[in-house]
């Protein structure tokens, strides 16, 4: 066979280890020739991820000036320059700079994923060619290398193993598998075997935690497993997160609304006979005020602000528009271990001397049987202590050594009574370990393993008769609860065997009991997954571990009832997407999925409207994590690819932390939503001011320098001060927003109308009231009643719902201090001589004064009238999304 007939895909797992070394054409003894390695590598390439070419940083900055509303800004910015307006067109050109800059950085940090995965294959490994090991970097590997691996190797290639001697490798950052797995070179029967129990395997970016290994290398570069991992990850585009599709909807049709309406301004005057420079000044000022040019800016000032109280509550931001799409999300995908559980092995059932018990007794105050079997727990492991006094070793046997301190062993006393003098090592085909332990002329061998195994060599009990069948019946059981089940047996012995060897002495022995371990839930769980569903969302665990470990977690937590449904990897395969679209509905537990699984779930999650966070902390996960709406990656066991793809990393590894920042994103959300409330409420205040004016054969009731003035003191410290409003009440009581819902939804577009014309009203009534006893000043009142209103209109908008009597009008700080200022510079305006000439006012008096201060708060009445009818029900009935009725029955 030549070396181009090598195949790129095979199931290399069912072909005995010979009949692979056959296929790739080398013998494991010698290895490749290096004539062979420079032909394979001419056709493979070298053993490196590829990364896709990503934009260029010149395309990226480009893109964040793209947007519909930037467009119209810019537009606004070169019109204010054209008629003088020149700090006006200052201010819209910085705040589109600083959300660029922003942006470009944001997406900048999102192309780094491939990178990251790339640096995992920087290894070196040892390789046998013409009979020589040689030490080579990890991109020097060929198909058909013989490669040789020890404890602590980075497997650099997938290889298919020829020799296993105690081996185990931590998969979990590929496969999701929560503990290390053993290996073999036994050939397996089923060729579509997913990849964590493909036992005679080795796939390149897991590690070798124990044992030595030989294997011949049956994959390189982009055909290993990681590299299929990166091609997905190239080809996943960052997803827009919901704020920013309604702000393009919104902002198109703002742009288009405004300058119709512009225009109509223009033409009415010009048929009362108004000076046409004159209002095609007013014309354009109008369509700059009416448009929210703050409104880039106070969405990017509320994400930052939230990014930074997320970090506080442990969760850090990566893609700061990604911080306002939590609030958005209406079902979690989360990852099991270490996410919703701790992610530490605890033991937590025993059976022993015929009893079972939740915890160990203590060894004061129980009977003999007991106290061996404990004594067994202390001994028999690989365990030991660091200078800080941690226990360091595998997490099984830490879970079991912790046991038995707890019922009240005095370790270091027991390990000077009892030393070990021999030991036979656990071997995965027999699946035992056992050590010798002598104390004066008592020899005792204690042996642990897998329940099966270990009772296949027990001849009797050390609490009566031994019944096999019944003791693998409660193996069992735990196993089908989700419990580790481990069990252990002793033999005295008169003197230490001559030769030790598994097969004698590993026999006749005498049961002790069993433990039943399990990674326990994290205790703020549960809580936060009752949250989850108060909420309106779905979570679901997807995981790599084992179903009945998964469904037990499940149950334990709170997200499923008793017997739920589990679908596994095999069974999503024979799955079709209309099949899988019906389970969707009501599973919400998968075990030993894939990561192209995983991106199929999200997919068609997504199809059917819905958004979807994903966490994940293995390579694995990464495709999954940059295709959901936001990619959930963890801080603390999360690899630097499951980092680099996420929107956001969870310092603690937390799923509680998950809905904190769901709370979060809620009311950056609502926060967003009230600046646009008032933007546009009082914009429109402005534009009915203007409108209807000549329609009520009144004058021009306000200036171009008015118009742009207003817009700059009351859009500017004010609106900006909004997105420091606390959360909404009953914030996680009420359902996500509908994927097609419009950003001024919910009431906020008859407000902004109704408001706009109270608003509008009211300044045209100051006008008609000033002209009618001949107030000479009465555009300088109309100038501030417009002002006043504004500013009374943002403090009664803080809340939807709650009254601004109950809220407490000191409870934001912040907005309480731009409104002081805006009436001090409103007032400075009025008052100091230089202003009057650049504005065009003049000083009121005390009672013109106080018209203009008592009018706006017609407003707030107004307001509250509309609060009260609005928690009765009586309005925006079937809109109300904060009617608990609402909230959709997930489980």
């Amino acid at each position: 066979m030549s070396t181009t007939d090598i195949p790129e895909d095979h199931a290399f797992h069912v072909l005995k280890a010979e009949d692979v070394c056959m296929l790739l054409e080398v013998t494991p003894d010698r290895g490749l020739t290096s004539e062979e390695v420079a032909r394979r590598r001419q056709k493979f390439g070298n053993n490196e991820i590829v990364e896709t070419a990503g934009h260029p940083w010149w395309r990226i900055l480009f893109d964040q000036f793209t947007d519909f509303m930037i467009l119209v800004l810019i537009a606004a910015a070169i019109v204010s320059s054209v008629v003088g307006e020149f700090t006006d067109a200052t201010a819209i050109l910085v705040i589109l700079l600083l959300n660029a800059l922003i942006g470009f950085a944001q997406e900048l940090r999102a192309e780094q994923a491939v990178a990251a995965l790339k640096r995992m294959g920087h290894a070196m490994v040892r390789v046998r060619r013409e009979e020589i090991a040689h030490l080579l970097t990890a991109a020097e590997l060929v198909p058909g290398d013989i490669v040789l691996l020890e404890a602590g190797n980075m497997v650099p290639a997938d290889i298919r193993l020829l020799e296993a001697i105690d081996l185990e490798v931590d998969e979990a950052a590929l496969t999701g598998e929560s503990v290390p797995v053993s290996k073999t070179i036994d050939s397996m029967q089923d060729r579509d075997a997913i990849l964590a129990e493909q036992h005679n395997m080795l796939f390149r970016g897991t590690l070798t935690t124990r044992g030595r290994a030989i294997g011949v290398v049956t994959a390189t570069g982009m055909l290993t497993e990681l590299g299929k991992i990166a091609a997905m990850l190239s080809s996943e585009t960052v997803q827009k997160t919901p704020l920013q599709r309604r702000l393009a909807v919104f902002g198109r049709k703002l742009a288009l609304s405004i300058l119709a309406i512009c225009t109509i301004i223009f033409v009415a005057g010009l048929l009362r006979g108004e000076d046409a420079i004159l209002m095609f000044l007013t014309a354009i000022s109008l369509a700059v005020a009416a448009i929210p040019e703050a409104l880039p800016a106070v969405v990017t000032i509320a994400l930052a602000l939230g990014a930074r109280r997320m970090v506080h509550q442990h969760a850090l931001m990566r893609r700061l528009p990604a911080a306002e799409t939590l609030g958005s999300v209406t079902f979690i995908c989360s990852d099991k271990t270490g996410t919703l559980t701790r992610n530490i092995m605890h033991a937590e059932l025993f059976y022993a001397a015929g009893a079972e018990y939740p915890t160990l007794p203590l060894l004061a105050d129980t009977q003999s049987e007991v106290k061996l079997f404990t004594h067994a727990l202390a001994l028999n492991h690989d365990v030991e202590r660091n200078l800080a006094g941690k226990l360091i070793g595998d997490p099984t046997e830490i879970a079991l050594l912790q046991a038995a301190l707890d019922a009240g062993v005095v370790y270091e006393v027991l390990s000077k009574a009892w030393p070990r003098i021999a030991e036979i090592a656990f071997d995965s085909d027999r699946k035992r370990m056992t050590t010798f332990h002598q104390s004066n002329e008592q020899l005792l061998a204690i042996t642990k393993g897998a329940p099966e195994q270990v009772l296949e060599q027990c001849t009797s009990h050390i609490a009566g008769q031994l019944d096999h069948a019944v003791m693998l019946d409660i193996a069992n059981h735990w196993a089908s609860r989700g419990y580790r089940v481990i069990a252990y047996a002793y033999r005295d012995w008169a003197a230490l065997p001559q030769h030790i060897h598994a097969n004698s002495v590993e026999q006749g022995l005498t049961f002790l009991g069993l433990v039943g371990l399990m990674d326990p839930p994290r205790d703020e769980v549960p809580a936060a997954v009752q949250e989850c569903y108060q909420a309106g969302i779905t979570p679901v665990m997807i995981t790599g571990d084992h179903p009945a470990t998964a469904r037990a977690i499940a149950e334990r937590i709170g997200l499923v009832h008793e017997h739920a449904e589990v679908i596994t990897g095999k069974q999503l395969e024979h799955l079709t997407d209309e099949e899988l679209a019906d389970h969707i509905k009501h599973v919400q537990i998968y075990a030993r999925v894939s990561p192209q699984q995983k991106i199929r779930l999200v997919q068609l999650l997504q199809q059917r409207g819905e958004y979807v966070a994903m966490t994940g902390d293995g390579v694995n996960d990464a495709p999954a994590l940059k295709k959901a709406d936001i990619g959930v990656a963890m801080g603390k066991k999360g690899t630097d690819v499951a980092r680099e793809a996420a929107d956001m990393v969870l310092m603690d590894d937390n799923f509680a932390t998950i809905v904190h920042a769901i709370r979060e994103g809620r009311r950056l959300y609502d926060n967003v939503r009230k600046f646009i409330k008032y933007a546009m409420s009082s914009n429109s205040g402005e534009i009915w001011t203007l409108f209807l004016a000549p329609f009520l054969d009144l004058p021009i009731p306000l200036l171009p320098i008015h118009i742009l003035w207003i817009n700059l003191v009351t859009d500017g410290l004010p609106g900006l001060a909004l997105t420091q409003e606390k959360a909404e009440q009953g914030i996680m009581q009420r359902p996500p927003r509908h994927p097609q819902e419009s950003i001024v939804a919910h009431g906020m577009w008859q407000y902004i109308l109704w408001i706009g014309l109270l608003i509008g009203a009211l300044s045209l009534f100051t006008q008609a009231w000033a002209l009618q006893n001949n107030i000479e000043n009465w555009q300088t009142m109309i100038f501030t009643v417009l002002t006043f209103s504004q500013l009374v209109n943002v403090l009664a908008i803080r809340s939807e719902t709650q009254s601004l009597f109950t809220m407490g009008w000191s409870t934001n700080r912040a907005l309480i201090g731009a409104v002081l200022l805006t009436v001090l510079l409103q007032l400075s305006v009025i008052y100091i001589p230089l202003f009057n000439d650049i504005f065009h006012t003049a000083p009121l008096s005390a009672e013109e004064l106080l018209f203009c201060c008592t009018m706006p708060w017609i407003v707030l009445l107004a307001t509250e009238i509309e609060k009260w009818l609005r928690r009765r029900g009586i309005i925006y009935r079937n809109s109300n999304r904060f009617c608990q009725a609402d909230i959709r029955k997930k489980r």
